[in-house]
This record gives structure tokens, C-alpha cells and sequence, in this order.
């Protein structure tokens, strides 16, 4: 696929003129996607404005074909929102859905050259940091909020939480927390049913909620890097879609904290959040309604980790833990 004629044509529209003589392949990981980086040279050089360093993402490999509809979010996402909202991200040079087999492709410029550093569970994230990271969710809401395009129920911005429950469910949580993967999810809420079923719940109730915005749908800290500067960015966008801004931001703080730091800091920094909101223009949820709206973040990011599968065990033990505490904490089978 990236051949210098392929690149030539994929980059003409942003870059008019380029033409691309050599692709370099580096490093590639594969999983359900495929991240792969490659550098180019040009001739006349590479455009002003274009790093010849470079990441494709999409679904070449024979677990990732199966599901390349997923990148069709992604790339919508990259195409009608990124630039628009101002949130910090990758910087796309080339986003599209091939229509005859409905697989998506985006490249985007590769920070690792500029020193990013990309998290995991193991990372030391900050409550300062998670505050940043919160300014960044706002934005994003904010850029969506009653837009016409959420409004008018863009078919890419369809909510699809039901869809993961359909995929999975009961048995992979049951294995997760009966394994050493749940070991430090709490006894009260170490049910796999009810986990199932409150996420159902979820969905049904937030599927038409309004107000609703463009939600990232999976803001765990293994979605976020930090920049050279050293502020936070989100990436992976498969799961965008519409919905209330509490799945985001509940999940996001009950993920990316330890939980002492989650207990110490999780009011502030939703107020920090509605705060930012306004500061955007955008009529904030009361107190009330926000707090409420928590527990229904956190069921969100429980489930989906309880579902996980195919992460680093340690990854999904100390997630779980985290959002399992967090549900704990806020009751969230109590009603």
C-alpha cells in the first residue's frame, strides 16, 4: 500500500504537487489495528508544512480486516472534527474510507521525532495533568454541543454502546474477575451480572440523552501522550461517537488516577471540568446532575475493561482495580 505512487495521490489533496520518490519503513505494531511508521523523501524535498516522518493507521492484518469498519469513525473524526474543536491530538495528513471495501486509513504525523511519550497504566499521571487532560475533553464537547451535525444524528456519530455488549459480556467479566487480572476489583461490586446489566442500563438511558456532544468513548490513560511539552493529547478515536459528556469524564478520571489521588481530587477536577465548559460557552450541567452523571461514566469504563481481553494482564488488573473502586466508592449498583 505505500508505494510512492499510493503516498503521491493520498497527500495531493492537503500537499498540491507532492510527488514522493522513497518510503522508509520503521517500526510496526499490530494488534486488532495496525500502527505503522515509515519517513519519506520527496522531490524538491518534503513540503513545507509536512514531517517526512509518518504514521499509517488502519486494519491490514488478518485479526484487524475483519473489523476495518471501525476505522470509518476514526477517520470521520479526523475529517469534520479534529481541527474544528481544537482538541489536542495527532495532526492528520490524510484521512478516507476506501468505498468498495469500506476499510479506513489515517496518516498522521509521528510525534515520537518530537519527543512524545505515550502512556500506559504504569504511568505516573498527575492530578495537574488530568486537569489538562479535562480541558481538552471540554473543548471537545464544547465544539459539538447541539451542533447541527450531533443534532441531526450523523450516521458516524451513532451511539454504540450496546454494540460491545452484544460482542461481549457475562462470561469474559466473570473470567477477569475470578483470574488475578480482577484480584483488586472490591467485593461488592465483583458481579458480573449486575456490572452487565448496569451498563445495559447505561445504554438506554444515555442513548438519546440530551444534552448530547461528540464523546472520544474511551478516555482510559493508555489513549493519552504527552507531547514535547509535556501535555496531555488523546489519540485512538474508533470509539467516537454521540453521547453525554460524563461517560468521557468520569471514566477518564477514574482511569488515568491512582485511586487515593482519584478520591482526593475527583470533585475539583470535575468542577474544573463544568468550568472549563463555561469558560467555552457552553451552559454547564449544575453540581447535581454532573455528580449523577459520574456513576455512569465509571459503569461505562468498568464494563468495557471488564470485557478486555486482549491488553497486558498487568494493564487491565490495575484498570480494573481503579474503576472497580471507583464504582465501589460511588454505588453504582444501588440504584
Amino acid at each position: 500500500m505505500l508505494t510512492p505512487d499510493w503516498l503521491s495521490a493520498a497527500l495531493a489533496p492537503r500537499f498540491p504537487g507532492i510527488e514522493v520518490t522513497a518510503v522508509h519503513p520503521g517500526p510496526v505494531v499490530s494488534r486488532v489495528a495496525t500502527n505503522a511508521s515509515f519517513a519519506i523523501e520527496c522531490r524538491d524535498g518534503v513540503p513545507e508544512g509536512l514531517s517526512p516522518n509518518l504514521w499509517v493507521k488502519g486494519y491490514f492484518s488478518d485479526t484487524g480486516w475483519p473489523l476495518r469498519q471501525a476505522g470509518l469513525h476514526e477517520v470521520s473524526f479526523y475529517r469534520h472534527l479534529a481541527a474544528r474543536s481544537g482538541v489536542r491530538t495527532l495532526r492528520s495528513v490524510y484521512a478516507d474510507v476506501d468505498p468498495e471495501t469500506e476499510h479506513g486509513v489515517v496518516i498522521t504525523e509521528d510525534v515520537l521525532c518530537r519527543g512524545a511519550e505515550f502512556l500506559d497504566a504504569s504511568s505516573d499521571y498527575t492530578p495537574d495533568l488530568a486537569a489538562e487532560s479535562l480541558t481538552q475533553l471540554a473543548l471537545l464537547h464544547a465544539s459539538a454541543w447541539g451542533a447541527d451535525f450531533v443534532t441531526d444524528h450523523a450516521p458516524w456519530l451513532a451511539p454504540r454502546l450496546d454494540e460491545y455488549a452484544r460482542r461481549r459480556g457475562v462470561p469474559e467479566i466473570r473470567s477477569n474477575f475470578e483470574s488475578a487480572i480482577g484480584a483488586g476489583v472490591p467485593d461488592e461490586v465483583r458481579d458480573a451480572e449486575r456490572l452487565f446489566s448496569a451498563y445495559l442500563d447505561v445504554h438506554a438511558r444515555t442513548a438519546d440523552a440530551s444534552p448530547a456532544t461528540v464523546i472520544h468513548g474511551d478516555t482510559h490513560v493508555g489513549n493519552l501522550f504527552l507531547d514535547g511539552d509535556g501535555l496531555p493529547a488523546f489519540v485512538d478515536w474508533q470509539l467516537v461517537q454521540r453521547g453525554p459528556w460524563y461517560l468521557d469524564v468520569a471514566y477518564h478520571i477514574a482511569s488515568v488516577l491512582t485511586v487515593e489521588d482519584r478520591r482526593r481530587t475527583e470533585r475539583d477536577l470535575l468542577r474544573h471540568y463544568l468550568d472549563q465548559l463555561a469558560a467555552a460557552g457552553v451552559p454547564a450541567p449544575t453540581w447535581d446532575d454532573a455528580w449523577l452523571g459520574v456513576r455512569e461514566g465509571i459503569i461505562h469504563g468498568f464494563f468495557l475493561w471488564g470485557i478486555t481481553l486482549k491488553v497486558d494482564p498487568a494493564i487491565t488488573s490495575v484498570l480494573l482495580q481503579r474503576l472497580g473502586t471507583a464504582a465501589a466508592d460511588h454505588e453504582v449498583f444501588s440504584g
